[in-house]
């Protein structure tokens, strides 16, 4: 006969910790480090965290929600402080926005989710506020301030995305000597500018580039005035 299984008390289990927006972002970010953004959907956090999906919706509404807040729990890792940079703004304002591009070189597959999914979290707000106050010791006008800093988070994520796509597929460097070949096989009569700009067009170490590119949009922010509204306003007025 077999013997009867005695039933384990609830009062033995390990209790749940209780649900709540934080306790499912750091489920949802620890999921991420270890199998990638990709496993971070609201069935498998739920399964992470022993509990049922409908449970996860009362506190985040859809996984585009859920990677925002994991994006913004990220965010945290971003050196506001710009100490790099010494005592000037631009450098200083430098320094951050290399650091927050770091941390999306991290994690390629949440820099791609961030072209589309905006944070809306604390990390987010602190790391606007600091490139917002930077960018502002330039001098530049008001509107041409708010409106650089979406173009330079624009810019450093489209970059770690781009990076993270590399890293990710194992044909980028087949492809990318195919382009070289390409460009430079082209011929002079057909495409004489593309001949004339080579090998400068490929050429440039990742660094010096994204130098570059900081640069070109500082400048054009500080010295590009915002065009004025359809009824004639000048946006910079009052400033």
């Amino acid at each position: 006969m077999t013997a009867r299984r005695e039933p384990i008390s609830r009062r033995e289990r390990p209790a749940k910790p209780a649900l709540s927006r934080h306790v499912i972002v750091d489920a949802a970010v620890r999921l991420m480090r270890a199998e990638g953004l990709h496993k971070v959907t609201m069935r498998r956090l739920a399964q992470e965290l022993d509990t049922g999906p409908a449970s996860l919706y009362v506190y985040v509404a859809n996984t585009a929600e859920l990677h925002a807040a994991v994006l913004d729990a990220l965010l945290g890792e971003v050196d506001l402080s710009g100490r790099q940079g010494g005592e000037d703004w631009r450098e200083q304002l430098r320094a951050v926005m290399t650091s927050y591009t770091l941390v999306l070189f991290a994690h390629p597959q949440l820099a791609r989710s961030a072209l589309v999914a905006r944070p809306s979290g604390e990390n987010y707000l602190r790391l606007v506020e600091r490139i917002l106050d930077l960018l502002s010791r330039s001098g530049a006008a008001r509107a041409q301030v708010a409106w650089g800093v979406d173009k330079l988070l624009q810019d450093a994520t489209a970059t770690a995305a781009e990076h993270g796509a590399h890293e990710s597929d194992p044909a980028f460097e087949d492809d990318w000597n195919a382009t070289v070949r390409t460009l430079g096989e082209a011929d002079a009569g057909t495409y004489p500018a593309i001949t004339a700009h080579m090998p400068e067009l490929i050429g440039g170490p990742p660094r010096n580039r994204m130098r570059w590119a900081f640069d070109v949009l500082v400048n054009g922010i500080t010295h590009t005035p915002v065009p004025a509204t359809d009824d004639g306003t000048d946006r910079t007025a009052g400033d």
